[in-house]
Parts: structure tokens; sequence; C-alpha cells
């Protein structure tokens, strides 16, 4: 058997650099020591930090201390043989407060007690799951919508008319009763009217747009109403392509985003409100109603500083009536997601105590990017 040359075996290991560096979830070699001796880009960008540094410390530093991860590779080197673990979260501030990942290890049997480590982060199959959970409540909203219009608001018109009647023929006191009949009545029909937006099923009317304009003028809005107090903050990525959207749609979602972000912070003289885009290839998802496939690189995110979401109501946040405000209606969320949902794209939420983000994938204009076969 010949020995390959310096150059062949330079050769081989670039390859597999390449090879790594390709995939898309972070690769780990773990040394005897605990020390991480090789890295792909995934883990770079996954941990936060320089591949150098990664190669120079040991794991622990990059984990939350007593992480299941350590335990894991010590139980792989014990037993020789590959370990798998789901759901274990191996968050930091550094990296995320909570970053929920399926774990692979394995030993190498050329490096005595060296383990290699694949993460793979389960949000994006949870985005997808949250997606279509949205899309039900939606439909269900869709429903009661559609029974509210025809069963509801045709009595509040006589009642409304009865009462109407009424307070030409009563005294002083009775009269602020028949107002209040009224008064009350047009409230349920302003709310019945709200729901009606979710039974309009005509397909949207896209066009490429640009999200930097669309969120200057969200900004401008805010800056001179309900958010003239808070500092509004842009990251743009400038070489963004254009999204495949309905211009109005888009700035009804943002709007009621930034709405939403500057209602949670209040008063605070330190709020904050920080407008973000960015490319973020490899996500793809079914378009409703079709049977193909978008890609979604475009992220648009809207983060506050405020108190944050009740972990409670966190998970429930896009249904519809579910709201942390005292005189919310519930809606405004449920009809985001549905309009983000109606455009092939994901809407969610990470919140903790002075961060909370709501992040929109979305696809980009079709004549934007290279096409994108179906597998």
């Amino acid at each position: 058997m010949s020995v390959p040359t310096p150059a062949a075996r330079k050769a081989t290991e670039n390859s597999a650099a390449l090879l790594l560096d390709a995939l898309p979830h972070p690769v780990l070699l773990v040394d005897a020591d605990g020390h991480v001796s090789e890295a792909n880009s995934a883990a770079e960008d996954f941990f936060q930090v320089s591949i150098a540094m990664l190669r120079r410390q040991p794991l622990a530093n990059f984990v939350p201390f007593g992480s299941p991860l350590l335990a894991l590779i010590e139980q792989v080197r014990m037993r020789g043989s590959a370990v798998n673990e789901y759901r274990v979260d191996v968050g930091t501030p550094r990296n995320g407060s909570e970053r929920i990942v399926d774990i692979y290890a394995s030993p190498i049997l050329e490096r005595p007690n060296a383990v290699v480590v694949m993460l793979q982060e389960r949000t994006m199959a949870e985005k997808i799951d949250r997606q279509l959970t949205h899309r039900g409540a939606a439909r269900s909203v869709t429903g009661l919508a559609a029974m509210l219009a025809h069963e509801i608001k045709n009595p509040l018109s006589g009642i409304r008319g009865a009462a109407q009647l009424l307070e030409s023929s009563v005294d002083d006191n009775d009269r602020a009763l028949t107002r209040l009949i009224t008064d009350e009545a047009d409230r349920i029909v302003k709310l019945v009217d709200r729901m009606e937006v979710f039974s309009d099923e005509r397909p949207i009317e896209r066009e490429p747009v640009n999200i930097h304009v669309v969120l200057e003028h969200v900004k401008r809005l805010a800056q001179s109403g309900f958010a003239r107090n808070i500092r509004i903050i842009e990251e743009y990525d400038p070489s963004l392509p254009p999204v495949f959207a309905n211009r109005d749609q888009l700035i009804q979602v943002f709007l009621n985003l930034v709405k939403n972000a500057a209602e949670a912070i209040g008063d605070d003289i330190d709020g904050e409100i920080l407008l973000t885009t960015a490319f973020r290839p490899g996500i793809r998802l079914s378009v409703p109603g079709s049977a193909n496939r978008v890609t979604l690189p475009l992220e648009f995110s809207v983060r506050d500083n405020g108190p944050g979401v009740p972990p409670e109501i966190l998970p429930h946040l896009f249904d519809p009536f579910v709201t942390t405000k005292t005189n919310g209606t519930g809606l405004g969320l449920a009809l985001v997601a549905k309009i983000i949902g109606d455009h092939g794209g994901v809407i969610e939420c990470e919140s903790q105590q002075n961060r909370t983000t709501f992040r929109v994938l979305m696809p980009a204009y079709p004549g934007a990017l290279p096409t994108d076969k179906d597998e």
C-alpha cells in the first residue's frame, strides 16, 4: 500500500474542512482534555465567537454550567459508542437565552477519548409547527367572523334602532341607559368588523417591495404618534433583495408590531425599539394553497427592551383573543400571524426580561434570486 504524500494529505484535510463548513449544523471535535480542537463555520455562528477562540478554550466555557452536553461527551468516552440526546438547552447570555438542540455525539477511534459533536437546533422545526398552529387559529377566527357577521350584526342593528326610538320618549335618567345600549351595540359592531378581516380569502396582490421603505414609513408614523418618546434604532442589510409581498399589508404588520413594542415599553425613559433586516438562506416552507415550496431568506425583526411577555402567554401569543393589555381585544397579533402566513412566511416571538423580539421570515421576490428547484 502506498503512503500518501504530504501534498495528498493536505488536499484531503482541505476537502474535509470544506465539507464540514458546508454543513448547516454546528460540528465540534472535543479532545480528551475537553478543549475544542476543530470546529466548522456553523459552530462559529452558533456560539457567536471566532473559530480561533473556540479552538483555544474548553467546551465548558461555551455552554451553561453543568450542561448535559458535557455529561453526554463523558458518556460517549465511557461507552466507546455514539450517544444522542434530544431537546437540550445550551443557551447562554452570549448566544441567546434559550437554544434548544438535539445532540449527536460519537467517538473517534483514531484519537482516544476524542468526541465529535453535532448540534441540530430545534428552532426551525418548531417554527414550522407554530406556523401551522397560527394558520389553524386564523381559520378558526375566519369561521367565527363569518358567523358573527350574519348572526350578530343584524340583531344588533335592531337593538340599536329600538334604543334610539326609546331615547326620545323616556326621561333624562333612562336616557343615559338607552345611550349605553347604543354605545355598546356600536362597540360590538366595531369588534365584528375587525374580525371580518380574517374572513377575507381573496388572493393577495403581491409585488417586489423594498422592506426598508416600509420600515421607514412605519418609523415615521410611530415617531409622530405613539412612540414619540422612544428611540427607534435601525440595523439594516442594504444589499437585501425585495420581499415578495403586499406593501399595505406589510405596513399593517410592522405598525402593529412596533405599536405593541411601544405599549410594552410604556413610559420608560430609556425605551428603545430596534428594527433589523438580514439575509438568512436555507429555510424552506410550503406556500398556502400551493404544492410549491419557497425559500424564506429574508429576516425582519422588531425588538424592544420592555418587561417581556409572561411565559404562560408566550406559546399562545398569536392565538385570537389572547392579550396582555387591559383593554386589548387580542386580535392584533392574530391578524399579523394570518397576514404573514398568507404570504407563506413565518413569525415567532422570543422574550425575556428587557428583550422581546418578534422575528418575521419572508420570501424574496422570485426575480431577485436564482430559481430554487424542488428536491
